[in-house]
């Protein structure tokens, strides 16, 4: 596994990756990409930690700190279809007991569906990283002030999210050339 995973770009390439998966990988997938979760994080979630509820709290582990994620409507209804106790985990390994996915495992998931949608070759390395830089860059495109998406994914500096998220150079040159007075 590559260390530099990009974010996925295009409404249209993440619809072809959400139809490229099923069930719990799927669901991975869609909380994923609106919780902004590192992938240690996302795969901790117990069934009763979002059941039923309009928000998510979470203690990172990386930072230790307690996070506390607003769901939107669309991670709601997918929890809505969840089945299982409180305290099993969303991700569950098939191996057998109540335990999560390894984050290895994830990457197979998302690198598989990635191939079957059709868009691995034209996203690049794609990883479970992808997830997480997906959300910054959707927030980004929707005109989140880029300081507040350095306070959401935990960045020190502006310029340190604007890299992760993907924002190259060109995309900036584009953004001044598209206005004219």
């Amino acid at each position: 596994m590559s260390n530099e995973v990009n974010p996925i770009k295009s409404d249209r390439d993440i619809a072809k990756m959400k139809a490229a998966l099923h069930g719990r990988n799927r669901l991975m997938f869609v909380m994923g990409v609106s919780l902004g979760l590192r992938i240690s994080d996302l795969l901790e979630i117990k069934i009763g930690d979002v059941r039923g509820k309009t928000e998510l709290v979470v203690t990172e582990t990386k930072t230790k700190k307690p996070r506390r994620i607003k769901l939107s409507k669309t991670v709601i209804a997918e929890v809505k279809k969840l089945e299982g106790a409180d305290d099993e985990y969303i991700f569950r390994s098939r191996q057998g007991g109540n335990k999560p996915i390894s984050r290895v495992q994830a990457y197979r998931i998302l690198n598989e569906a990635a191939e079957r949608a059709g868009i691995a070759d034209k996203i690049g390395a794609i990883g479970t990283h992808s997830l997480r830089k997906t959300f910054g860059f959707k927030l980004y495109t929707q005109g989140i002030d880029v300081t507040r998406i350095m306070a959401i994914l935990n960045h020190s500096t502006p310029a340190m999210t604007l890299k992760y998220i993907g924002i190259t150079r060109d995309e900036i040159d584009a953004a001044y050339e598209a206005i004219e007075v």
